[in-house]
């Protein structure tokens, strides 16, 4: 049985097409369509609901340690209000889970996972904590929206005081006040364009959503579904849990090193990626050169070999053009290697792009 988040009903009011995703009933468009709502994104400003997604606190005089061990990132210098990214694996170095943290106090962490790996990621903390850690799932606590596009901070600043609005890529602030409703805003994205993710409790969702809708009304601000966030973060290139990592995929073949401190004394899975040394098949950017759509799941070839397949593919609105990232072993994934995929029986030509595919200027 599907849950509703707190904004099930505005949804149904807004006219968007509901499915069921990761557990929940969202919209996947509204009458505008994907292709609408992905433009206005890029150009004016689109507001999503997340509450989907899972909030994991953390508290207690090791909460730091506590993370430290669970995660590939390094939290030891992080300073209160800043937001970052890290990547939590089992002990052979498959990612369980890619998420981010938030520092409030030097006990105090708020651990966002992946709405589909919930449960699977609080009971892998849980069984991983250190003494006097305490890990609370209070999800079902939390509403969460998205206002992302340029003409975000326009929106933002019509109902939040100036100075409480977080101003850098990756800080949050705790205590928000949007039009009167109590928030924890971040200036944090999954769209590869500028904007916020503002947490408040459920009872607030609705109210705050229409604000936002009525803010934003004279900057083009529209309502958008699963399907433009899909298309957003695969022309931004961001990586999606089951499709390009999951427990059988490193963070390192994923390309996400940055988010991978091996220097750390310990963490789990650290001995395992360190004695696999350096990664025989890697994340790749794909443009179609041919003519088709290329989807997930496809193998590629280079020279009738197989060396790989994709993990994430579609039409980039913005970008005018068919993309694709895929695993591909190390040695076959330079730049402007020309490849073909396999779709549904057909060799559709390819070419290795550097990701991302889009990036604000």
């Amino acid at each position: 049985m599907e849950r509703k988040t707190p904004l099930y009903d505005v949804h149904v009011a807004e006219g968007g097409k509901i499915v069921p995703f990761a557990g929940y009933l969202l919209p996947i468009q509204y009458a505008s369509g994907v292709i609408r709502e992905h433009m206005a994104v890029r150009q004016q400003a689109g507001l999503f609901d997340v509450s989907h997604m899972g909030e994991i606190l953390f508290t207690g005089p090791t909460a730091l340690d506590t993370l430290n061990h669970l995660l590939t990132n390094d939290y030891t210098d992080m300073p209160l209000g800043r937001v970052r990214y890290g990547v939590m694996c089992n002990p052979s170095g498959g990612v369980i889970d890619d998420l981010v943290v938030y520092k409030f106090g030097e006990q105090t962490y708020l651990v966002v996972v992946n709405a589909s790996n919930r449960e699977k990621d609080f009971a892998h903390m849980s069984a991983n904590l250190l003494p006097d850690t305490k890990a609370e799932d209070i999800s079902d606590k939390v509403a969460q929206l998205a206002l992302q596009g340029p003409a975000a901070p326009q929106i933002l600043a019509k109902l939040a005081a100036p100075e409480q609005i977080p101003q850098k890529y990756y800080t949050a602030a705790a205590h928000v006040g949007v039009g009167g409703i109590d928030c924890m805003v971040s200036r944090t994205g999954y769209t590869g364009e500028l904007g916020y993710e503002l947490y408040t409790a459920p009872e607030n969702a609705a109210a705050l959503w229409k604000m936002l809708r009525e803010a934003g009304e004279e900057f083009g601000l529209i309502p958008c579904g699963l399907g433009a966030r899909d298309t957003l973060r695969l022309e931004a290139a961001m990586p999606l849990y089951g499709h390009e990592m999951d427990e059988t995929i490193t963070p390192l073949e994923a390309g996400l090193d940055f988010g991978v401190k091996l220097g750390k004394s310990e963490f789990i899975g650290r001995e395992a990626l360190v004695s696999a040394g350096k990664p025989s098949r890697v994340r790749v950017g794909l443009t179609v050169t041919g003519r088709g759509i290329l989807r997930e799941h496809q193998s590629v070839f280079l020279n009738g070999t197989e060396i790989g397949a994709t993990t994430s593919g579609t039409f980039a609105p913005y970008l005018n053009k068919a993309v694709a990232m895929a695993l591909v072993s190390a040695g076959c994934a330079e730049v402007g290697t020309e490849v073909e995929v396999d779709v549904r029986g057909r060799r559709v030509p390819a070419v290795i792009t550097p990701l991302p595919f889009y990036k604000r200027a």
